[in-house]
């Protein structure tokens, strides 16, 4: 008996029979599986609609392969080998866990033509594997009869477990992860909030050396780097205009960026953008016009459609000044755009800016058509610049990408206008010889660049499975992945030891652990490597905290979907108050808060105002201190999974400000600096306790001021906010329950299910403008 199934159903897999009559005792696996499987023997010959699609001239039976689940959430998958019973994989897996499970579950399948098939299954209980010791041999595949599939049938694998207390977070280098790009050392970071935030009216802060924390401006940054550009200029973006100016003031005509790119070209540089292509906003985008704005000129440009997931990564690749005559590569990456109302301060203005700043830089989607006394929609961002060893990672990154769109475009006729695009830099300072600090420099970086990519989207992925694991890639069927940000987020969590700040746009994941719709496929890890940590400490009777900041909504349709994962989070947190006796002294709240931006204006006597105009100051990316991770990727299954949305992101730290030397503080570098920036333009003061993160005082006093905002939010007079940082709109009791926030069913002004719409499945439905939109919850 074979079991079908649908190839867009990646994320998941039940096995509709039991492998085995016995009751298994569900256990956590919380750590690292190091798994082989070696191959199958003796499998069953293929089914007569597989004959027929195949015809008289297939002689084999099958193109097995075989998935590794846990709780049905799938950790990793083999390559399919064409055309055969004794399939050898002989590939190597090493997964990230945090579940609760009776078993791991080895599944073989075999495709069909856009379907596949089930054979049978191996399981391993868990309880075998929580002493650590290696389980191997060969097992037999069984059916759904509870026997083997076929005489003789078995998968020969082995699988061990380290537990997340035995695994080392510090050597050789705190940090470095086994992924494609290694980590460099002796690199120049500089922290970006918002687009312009020089000037601003932000404190700077006292670091350790007698150094400032001071902040700059990105955009200004952008346009000096773009104009003193002499040889290339390459920007990969999700969201492209070319009216975009960087600047304000006298200089922003000067600055419009198609113009400005228009003008290098010309100087002889190298313009290339990659952009995506996204059908079903193309013209909202502006991607149509900009086309046709570069057409005739030395500008190319490359779009790239995909039909269901997107372009997401945001690089911008110049050449700069190294000395002694030479040039180097320098790199910014991060979550901002070159579109339209991404242009914002730390004081995020609605109305006040509409006739000056944002004259011609408007953009709000929760507004069908934008008019006189309608607010900008505030956007809040992250970004970095980049210079030393990293930043040829990210150059790399945007080679392997074009060349990929442009060996895509070949079918099109279309690839000669693309061939040789690329500049050879070799007359450039190698990255071997480029610039760097010397570690004895307090102000040195290490710096890793982390990404979401396939070999769909990057050319030069090798295609053999135990190459692409040489280089610490993944090889799932027959598409070679590199999922680095989700690795890097997971190790960062673990080593983390006093606190945890994010910042994302997403935050719906680890679904598998929810209390229902538990097989939606947003498998990713983060939330609930969060929840554990937090967990482990109160079993340590330890302070821990962790602060994320999500928006209200996600751009566009008002309706949130965060709050099964918080359920999730604050259940497990209360259950370890309550096992430790301390749940009439703490509540979960006192170790995890959820925080959102929003900002509220006075009415101004020259515009028609209502409470229609508080808006919210969203669209933020992440970071985590003391280990700061910043780039493009959500906090979702999109972004996170390596084979949907592409994704990069760097990971940095400063070697002489990681611990201190007494009780594991933080010490006060930029990373410091930023979180702490960040925290006086979302709450609009700083207090001696904010130094503090991780303790009880510091938590109290942040959800305190964040429900004060709140309230000045929603209240009937508009009065203008100082701070954004806003208590998310949910009520949190002490067992853990997460609740409707009384009188507060939707969100202001523009309605939306602030607890979520499920409908069933992995399909979320709202109501907009008469028509239901269908959303993917995974997304």
């Amino acid at each position: 008996m074979t079991i079908g199934g649908s190839h867009h159903d990646q994320g998941q897999q039940e096995v509709p029979f039991k492998t085995t009559k016995e009751s298994l005792q569900v256990l956590l696996l919380h750590g690292n599986l190091d798994i082989w499987i070696k191959e199958a023997k003796n499998l069953p010959s293929k089914d007569i609609f597989q004959k027929i699609m195949q015809g008289p001239f297939s002689n084999s039976t099958s193109d097995p392969y075989a998935t590794i689940s846990a709780v049905g959430a799938v950790v990793g998958r083999t390559s399919v080998i064409e055309y055969s019973e004794n399939p050898f994989w002989d590939q190597h897996f090493k997964v990230n866990v945090a579940h609760y499970a009776a078993e791991v579950l080895f599944v073989v399948k075999v495709d069909v033509v856009l379907r596949w098939q089930i054979i049978g299954a191996v399981r391993i209980p868990v309880e075998h594997l929580c002493s650590g010791q290696k389980v191997e041999g060969s097992f037999p595949i069984l059916s759904a009869s509870g026997k083997p599939c076929k005489p003789g049938s078995v998968l020969t694998l082995s699988i061990q477990y380290t537990s997340v207390d035995k695994v080392s977070f510090n050597q050789p280098r705190f940090g470095e992860l086994a992924t494609y790009f290694p980590q460099r050392k002796g690199g120049q970071v500089t922290l970006y909030q918002d687009a312009h935030a020089h000037d601003c009216g932000l404190p700077n802060f006292e670091l350790d050396n007698g150094l400032e924390y001071k902040q700059s401006s990105c955009c200004d940054d952008i346009f000096d780097a773009i104009s003193q550009a002499r040889h290339l200029i390459y920007i990969g973006g999700w969201s492209f205009y070319h009216k975009v100016k960087l600047l304000r003031g006298k200089n922003a005509e000067e600055s419009m960026l198609g113009d400005l790119l228009k003008k290098k070209a010309l100087e002889g540089v190298t313009v290339l953008l990659l952009l995506w292509n996204d059908p079903s906003s193309r013209n909202f985008l502006g991607l149509k016009e900009t086309s046709s704005f570069f057409e005739d000129s030395l500008v190319r440009v490359l779009l790239r459609t995909e039909a269901i997931y997107s372009h997401h990564q945001k690089t911008l690749i110049v050449d700069t000044d190294a000395g002694a005559g030479k040039r180097k590569i320098t790199a910014f990456v991060g979550g901002l755009d070159f579109s339209l109302g991404r242009y914002d301060t730390p004081e995020h203005p609605l109305f006040g800016t509409l006739k000056t700043a944002h004259a011609d830089d408007f953009h709000n989607p929760n507004f069908k058509k934008p008019g006189e006394g309608c607010p900008r929609e505030p956007w809040h961002d992250l970004h970095c610049r980049i210079d030393g060893p990293a930043a040829y990672d990210v150059h790399t990154n945007f080679e392997e990408r074009w060349l990929k769109a442009s060996e895509q475009l070949e079918l099109q006729k279309l690839k000669s206008s693309y061939d040789g695009a690329l500049l050879n830099i070799d007359d450039f300072v190698s990255m071997a010889n480029v610039p760097c600090l010397r570690e004895d420099n307090p102000e040195t970086w290490n710096v890793q660049i982390f990404r979401s990519i396939d070999s769909n989207s990057a050319k030069g992925f090798p295609e053999n499975s135990k190459e692409a694991t040489n280089k610490n890639l993944v090889r799932w069927k027959n598409v070679s992945i590199d999922m680095s940000i989700h690795t890097a987020y997971v190790m960062a969590i673990r080593a983390a030891e006093n606190f945890i700040y994010i910042e994302s746009q997403y935050f719906l994941v680890s679904s598998y652990n929810w209390d229902s719709f538990k097989h939606l496929g947003a498998n990713n890890l983060i939330p609930m490597e969060i929840a554990l940590k937090i967990v482990n400490k109160i079993k340590a009777n330890e302070r821990f905290s962790a602060y994320i900041v999500i928006p209200m909504w996600p751009e566009g349709d008002p309706t949130s979907m965060a709050n099964k994962t918080m359920q999730m989070m604050y259940q497990m947190i209360y259950v370890a108050l309550r096992e430790a006796g301390l749940e009439n002294q703490y509540e979960p709240q006192d170790y995890l808060n959820f925080f959102c931006l929003g900002n509220c204006e006075a009415q101004r006597a020259k515009l028609q105002t209502s409470k229609l105009q508080r808006t919210l100051a969203r669209r933020s990316r992440r970071f985590m201190i003391y280990y700061v991770i910043l780039g493009s990727a959500n906090i979702n299954e999109r972004s996170m999974d390596g084979t949907r949305d592409t994704e990069i992101a760097m990971g940095a730290y400063q070697l002489h400000h990681t611990l201190a030397k007494k009780d594991l503080e933080p010490l006060n570098g930029q990373v410091h600096g930023y979180r702490m920036s960040l925290w006086a333009e979302h709450i609009g003061m700083i207090e001696e306790r904010f130094k503090q993160p991780k303790s009880v005082e510091c938590v109290r006093r942040v959800r305190y001021l964040s429900e004060q905002n709140w309230r000045q939010f929603v209240a009937d007079e508009a009065t203008e906010m100082k701070g954004h940082l806003m208590k998310y709109p949910v009520e949190v009791d002490r067992t853990g329950k997460v609740k409707k926030l009384p009188g507060f069913e939707t969100f202001p002004d523009l309605g939306g299910n602030i607890m979520g719409t499920y409908l069933g499945g992995n399909i979320m439905g709202t109501r907009l403008g008469g028509k239901r939109i269908l959303e993917n919850l995974t997304i």
